[in-house]
Parts: C-alpha cells; structure tokens; sequence
C-alpha cells in the first residue's frame, strides 16, 4: 500500500501543482511537511518531512590545554617548586606553611594513586606480575627451588649437545680459585670440558689440557682474558661465551641455563 500510495502521490502531483494559484510560493508549498507521511506514518527525512540543515563545516573545538593531564601535572610541579622557592627565599611561617599544605596535598594525591595501583593488581591477576616472579619470602622461596630442579634436569642432559671449553692460565691466580668449582660443576651434570692452557702450563684440576694455537681466535673468543668459560653448541658449531672471571657454581649453571633454554626478555 505503501508504494501505491507513492505511485499515485507521483501521478498526482503535476495536477495538484497546475490547479494551484501561480502567485503561490513554491519554496513553502515544498517545505509544507506531507500529513500521510510526516503526521501518521513518521518516515522522517528520507520522505523530506523535514528540510535537511546545511552541513556545519566550522571546525571542532579544541580541548582546552590546561584541561589535558599532562598541562595539570606539570602546573602542579611548577606551583610546588614556586612554593618551595618561596618559603627557602622568604621564610615566613606563613610561606612555609603554605608549602607544607601543598606538598602534603601531593603526597596524599600520590598515597591514593598507589593505593588504588596496589587494589587493582589484586583483583586483575594479568597485572600482576609478582605471580610471575614472587617477591615475597615464601613465595621467592618457592620460585626459587623450582627454577633450581628445572634448571638441574635441563643441565644433566645438556652434555648431550653442549660442551665447554675452559681457557686458563698457570699464573693466573683467579684460575686455581675458579678451576675447582668449575670441575664440580661439569661432574655432577655430567659435561664435558676441554681446557685450553693460554700459557703453556698445566692445570690440576683439568689434566689432560691442551696448549693454545690459536683455538681461542678461531672460536671467535675475544682478548685474552682467564678465566674464560665459553659453552660450545655440537649441533650448529656455535660458540656461547659464558662468562670471564671467577664464577660462582650456581652462577654457572644459571649463565648456561639461561643461554640455553629460555628467551632474551622472558627471565627477569
């Protein structure tokens, strides 16, 4: 019904529009809103009930800029330091009060925002990082003793790729310190070590040591420096260098754990 009614509108049109007087004026007649279609059906302004308002090309408002966060925060830095240089400039207890106020209005602001950052890392678990790296002396304790079984399985069967080669000298005296502790380290886990004498010597930790010949700069080991630990990949011929200087056990099978089995970026 409704496109006869549209058809016969169109039909009927011209003839209402020729019986009308010629004085009348056609812009009214086309704003006049239709009763059929504006009253009782209300198509809107798809059937022009309404004259459709020119497009406003004027541009938007701007925020004002003292209304941004970052304007607010630096004005209230910037009225602290006036505060401050005033009551140190003029100290009357009325500029030192003053100061005060201020700055205890700006602590509280900061107690409440941290307030507020703690309560959401409760009840949002995804922010919170501490599930990931506790910080609390149980929960560390925890962490802790399960990274050390993770990283001793993985140690124990890492000989299977990885072996380490271990440049030393005879004079050096951090050697003798660090050579016994490496020794324990690669029984226990079952790795395989080749010493390299940089000076010729012997080594009593490492008996069946091999003299440089220019091994170090063919790995791609830089300078000259002992100890030196580097960790040797079997499969892509790879050289790791583990590190130099004198080395704790469990930072020995930390270094070569983390180089061996996690990401840069995941373990911290």
């Amino acid at each position: 019904m409704i496109l006869a009614a549209a058809l016969s509108a169109a039909i009927w049109a011209p003839a209402l529009a020729q019986d009308a007087p010629a004085a009348r004026n056609d812009t009214i007649e086309q704003d006049r809103p239709d009763e059929f279609y504006c009253g009782e059906r209300r198509l809107g302004q798809w059937f022009y009930c309404a004259k459709p308002k020119p497009m406003d090309n004027a541009k938007p408002a701007t925020p004002v800029e003292a209304d941004r966060a970052t304007d607010r925060i630096a004005a209230i830095a910037k009225q602290l330091d006036e505060l401050k240089a005033k009551a140190i400039l003029e100290p009357t207890e009325a500029n030192v009060i003053n100061y005060i106020r201020f700055q205890r209005e700006q602590l509280d602001r900061a107690s409440t925002f941290s307030d507020t950052w703690q309560r959401a890392l409760w009840q949002n678990p995804d922010l919170d990082y501490t599930l990931q790296r506790p910080v609390s002396t149980v929960g560390k304790r925890l962490w802790l003793d399960n990274r050390k079984a993770d990283r001793d399985a993985v140690l124990t069967s890492l000989g299977q790729r990885y072996g380490l080669f271990y440049f030393y000298a005879q004079s050096c005296g951090a050697c003798e310190v660090f050579a016994p502790i490496l020794r324990s380290v690669t029984d226990s886990h079952r790795m395989t070590v080749m010493a390299v004498s940089m000076d010729g010597g012997p080594s009593r930790d490492f008996p069946n040591y091999v003299v440089d010949s220019g091994q170090r700069a063919r790995m791609g080991v830089p300078g000259n420096e002992t100890p030196a630990l580097v960790l040797f990949d079997t499969q892509t011929k790879r050289t790791i260098p583990v590190g130099y200087g004198v080395l704790s056990a469990d930072e020995i099978m930390d270094r070569i754990f983390m180089l061996t089995n996690t990401k840069v970026g995941s373990d911290y």
